[in-house]
C-alpha cells in the first residue's frame, strides 16, 4: 500500500458486530476508525412515545427496497451509532449446542457449523459480560452447558410470575428471559434501567439498555487510538491489482467524498447491507463482486418467521410494567407430536403493549378499544427458524439499489407453534387471541448473506470470517451464519466479533501487518 494510511483497521458499522469488535481490539494499541452511516441517536422524549417510534418510524430509515417482483417497500431497520441494538429488546439467548449441527425441519436440514458451541462459549461468557446480561442458568431445559450469569434475572411482576406458575402446572418449563440491561436489583436507585414499559423496540432514553453504543463503542473510544466518524456512508471498496487486498473504501457524506485507507477492513453493516457493499465493490479480478467467486455472496438471507401475539382475559387485568421476562423453549427442538417430528420455535413476552402501542400500530382502532384491550392482554412473541436457500439473497438493481429477494421457509412449522401456544394460552383463561405475522419489511433478525466455512467453492468467508480471497477483509456482522436458529441472533454476533477481535490481535502480534501491539 503507498498510499498514507488513516488507520491500521477500518470497521464499517458499529453495531453487535463492530461495535463489539471496535472494543476487542481496543486495548491492543493498532489504529481504528469505525466508519458510521449514522449519527447518534438524539435523546429527546420521542424516545418514549410510540406513534414517533412506530407510527412514525422515527428512528428508522426512510429509504426504500425492492422485493423479487419489484415492490418496494420500507425495511424497519435503522443507522445509528450502535446500529439496531439501539431498539433491540435486549433478548440475550445463546444458540444451543444443536443449533451448530445439521437439523432436520420439517421444509429440510440446516448445515453444519464449521465450528461448535465449544469454541463460542469462552466468547458467549465475556459478550454477556459486556452487555450486562441478567439470566439463570440451568433454568432452560434446552440452555447449553455454561457457568452462572454475572447478573441474576429479571424478576417476574406478580401477574406474570403467576403466568408461569400456570404453564408449570401444564407441564412447561418456563424459564426468565435473558436480557442485556444495565439494572442492579440489590440498588435499584442507582441502576440506570428504571423498568419501564419504553424498552422493547423503544430507544433507551437513560442509555440503561446494553447495546453497542454503551457496551462497546463508548468504551473502545476511552483509547486514544480509536477514532469513530458518523455520517460517513461506505459506498465500494478497493482492492489492489491482484485482487488479493482491500486497499481503500470509497465514502460519501455531507461533507463530500472521501477515500480512506488501512490494513486491514472490517465490514459490519448489517447482513443485507454488507452483501449490498461487497457486490457493489465488484472489480476485473472480482467481477461477482468482491470475494465472491463462490457465488454465494448475498445469497442464503435468513430472517425469522416472527409472530406478535396478544393474548386476552376479559376477566383480569394485567397490570404489568416491565412484562419482557419470561420464555418458553418446550417446542424448540419437537413439537412432542409423533405426526409432525420437527422443531417449531421459542416463545418469549413482548414488552407489555400500551394503548399508545396499539394506536401506533393500528390507527383506526377506538381509544376505548385501545385502552381495554392493552389493560388487558399479555403479550408475546414466536419465532420459528428460517432456512439458508440459494434464492434467498440479495441483489442490486441498475440504480444500484437494494432489492430483497426472500420466500420464508418452515411456514408449516411456524404455523404449528402459532396454534399450539393459541390452544395453551386460552388454557389459561384467555378467550381473545389475537395474532400477526411479520413481512419482509421486519429485518431486524436479517443473516446468512457471506456465510463462513471451509469450502471457498461454497461458502465467502473461512473460519475466522475472512474473505477467502483477499487476506485482510473480514466480515463480523450476522452475515456470517450459515443458520439462523430460533434464538435472538444478537448474543451470538457479539460473541463471533469477539471471536474474530482475538484472532485479528494474533495476526496482528505476529507480524502480518507489521503493527506493534499491546498485551493489554
Amino acid at each position: 500500500m503507498t498510499e498514507a494510511l488513516d488507520a491500521d483497521v477500518i470497521i464499517i458499522g458499529s453495531g453487535a458486530g463492530g461495535g463489539t469488535l471496535a472494543r476487542a481490539l481496543a486495548p491492543s494499541g493498532v489504529s481504528i476508525l469505525v466508519l458510521e452511516r449514522g449519527d447518534y441517536l438524539p435523546r429527546e422524549p420521542a424516545n418514549w412515545q410510540a406513534e414517533e417510534v412506530f407510527g412514525a418510524h422515527r428512528y428508522h430509515t426512510r429509504e426504500r427496497w425492492r422485493d423479487s417482483a419489484g415492490h418496494t417497500f420500507h425495511p424497519i431497520t435503522g443507522y445509528h451509532v450502535g446500529g439496531n441494538t439501539k431498539l433491540y429488546g435486549a433478548a440475550v439467548l445463546r444458540r444451543r449446542v444443536e443449533d451448530f449441527h445439521a437439523r432436520q425441519h420439517v421444509d429440510g436440514s440446516t448445515p453444519n457449523w464449521p465450528i461448535g458451541y465449544a469454541e463460542l462459549r469462552p466468547f458467549y461468557d465475556e459478550a454477556e459480560r459486556w452487555y450486562y446480561a441478567h439470566g439463570l442458568a440451568g433454568a432452560d431445559p434446552t440452555e447449553p452447558p455454561r457457568d452462572a450469569y454475572a447478573w441474576p434475572p429479571f424478576a417476574h411482576e406478580p401477574y406474570i410470575a403467576e403466568v408461569a406458575q400456570r404453564l408449570q402446572a401444564l407441564g412447561l418449563h418456563p424459564f426468565a428471559l435473558p436480557l442485556a440491561l444495565h439494572w442492579d436489583a440489590a440498588r435499584p436507585q442507582h441502576s440506570p434501567c428504571i423498568r419501564c414499559d419504553s424498552c422493547d423496540g423503544f430507544p433507551c432514553l437513560l442509555h440503561a439498555k446494553g447495546d453497542a453504543e454503551t457496551c462497546g463503542i463508548a468504551p473502545a473510544l476511552l483509547h486514544a487510538n480509536v477514532r469513530l466518524l458518523t455520517r460517513i456512508r461506505a459506498l465500494r471498496l478497493h482492492t489492489d491489482v491482484n485482487g488479493s487486498q482491500v486497499t481503500s473504501v470509497d465514502t460519501d457524506s455531507p461533507a463530500g467524498a472521501r477515500r480512506y485507507h488501512a490494513r486491514v477492513v472490517v465490514v459490519a453493516a448489517g447482513a443485507v447491507n454488507t452483501a449490498a457493499l461487497l457486490l457493489a465493490s465488484a472489480n476485473t479480478r472480482h467481477p461477482r463482486g468482491l470475494g465472491n467467486g463462490s457465488d454465494q455472496l448475498g445469497r442464503n438471507y435468513m430472517c425469522h418467521l416472527n409472530s406478535a401475539c396478544i393474548a386476552i382475559d376479559p376477566r383480569r387485568r394485567n397490570p404489568t410494567v416491565f412484562q419482557k421476562t419470561l420464555a418458553i423453549n418446550d417446542f424448540y427442538h419437537t413439537s412432542n407430536r409423533a405426526d409432525f417430528p420437527y422443531p417449531l420455535g421459542h416463545i418469549q413476552n413482548l414488552g407489555k403493549v400500551t394503548p399508545a402501542v396499539l394506536k401506533a400500530q393500528r390507527p383506526a382502532m377506538p381509544w376505548p378499544l385501545a385502552r381495554w384491550a392493552a389493560q388487558h392482554s399479555v403479550d408475546w412473541w414466536l419465532t420459528t427458524e428460517d432456512l439458508p436457500r440459494a434464492d434467498n439473497r440479495v441483489s442490486l438493481d441498475a440504480d444500484g439499489g437494494i432489492r430483497l429477494h426472500y420466500q420464508p421457509t418452515n411456514e408449516a412449522a411456524h404455523r404449528r407453534l402459532v396454534a399450539d401456544w393459541k390452544n395453551i394460552l386460552k388454557r389459561l383463561g384467555y378467550t381473545l387471541v389475537f395474532t400477526q405475522r411479520m413481512g419482509i419489511e421486519a429485518v431486524a433478525h436479517q443473516v446468512g448473506t457471506a456465510r463462513f466455512g471451509n469450502d471457498p467453492a461454497h461458502n465467502v468467508l473461512d473460519t475466522d470470517c475472512k474473505s477467502h480471497e483477499l487476506d485482510n477483509l473480514y466480515v463480523v456482522d450476522a452475515s456470517f451464519m450459515p443458520s439462523i436458529a430460533a434464538v435472538n441472533p444478537s448474543l451470538t454476533i457479539m460473541a463471533n466479533a469477539l471471536r474474530v477481535g482475538a484472532h485479528l490481535r494474533q495476526r496482528f502480534a505476529q507480524g502480518d501487518w507489521h503493527v506493534e501491539v499491546k498485551n493489554g
